[in-house]
């Protein structure tokens, strides 16, 4: 039975056109390397200035993007379906952005897990988990890609992924 549900936000409940290829240039110029993948544990591995740097630029091409935004209906249906349960949003996008997209569509969630709080999504959802204070395997999580669907594997919560 599902007692929570955690969602993912972009590819899963929007499509947020970031260009990648140039945002991981200038992370390339900043960290002075071609090297930035894995470019979670990357960013980790930075000190506080550097890290800083990274996700000022991260959140102004997200800012930058968010003026094209479109809604996914697939995963705003599964949203609405799940309106009466607790619900979180995890993802590796920054609060202000997060905060800007979840005004505008008028979405709500009872706990926000972003990049500011884990890079690593098996950590993101231990996070939300707890907030929720909901067993793994009561939980279902929403998402759209593959590494979505093995955080879930590895934490021991329900899957269901959006594919529009």
């Amino acid at each position: 039975m599902i007692k929570a549900v955690i969602f993912d936000l972009d590819g899963t409940l929007i499509h947020l056109p970031i260009n990648y290829e140039r945002l991981f240039q200038e992370f390339s110029e900043i960290m002075k390397t071609a090297d930035i993948h894995p470019l979670a544990k990357k960013i980790l591995k930075l000190d506080e200035k550097m890290k800083k740097k990274i996700f000022e630029v991260w959140e102004k091409a997200e800012l930058a993007a968010s003026t094209s935004i479109t809604v996914k209906d697939e995963g705003i249906a599964i949203y609405k379906k799940f309106l009466e349960k607790p619900r979180t949003l995890v993802t590796l996008q920054g609060k202000v952005l997060v905060q800007n997209v979840l005004e505008r569509l008028d979405l709500s969630f009872n706990f926000v897990v972003t990049r500011e709080d884990s890079l690593n999504r098996v950590e993101q959802l231990k996070i939300a988990a707890e907030k929720l204070k909901t067993p793994f395997q009561s939980i279902l999580f929403v998402g759209n890609i593959d590494d979505d669907f093995h955080a879930a594997q590895k934490v021991g919560c329900q899957f269901l992924r959006v594919t529009e």
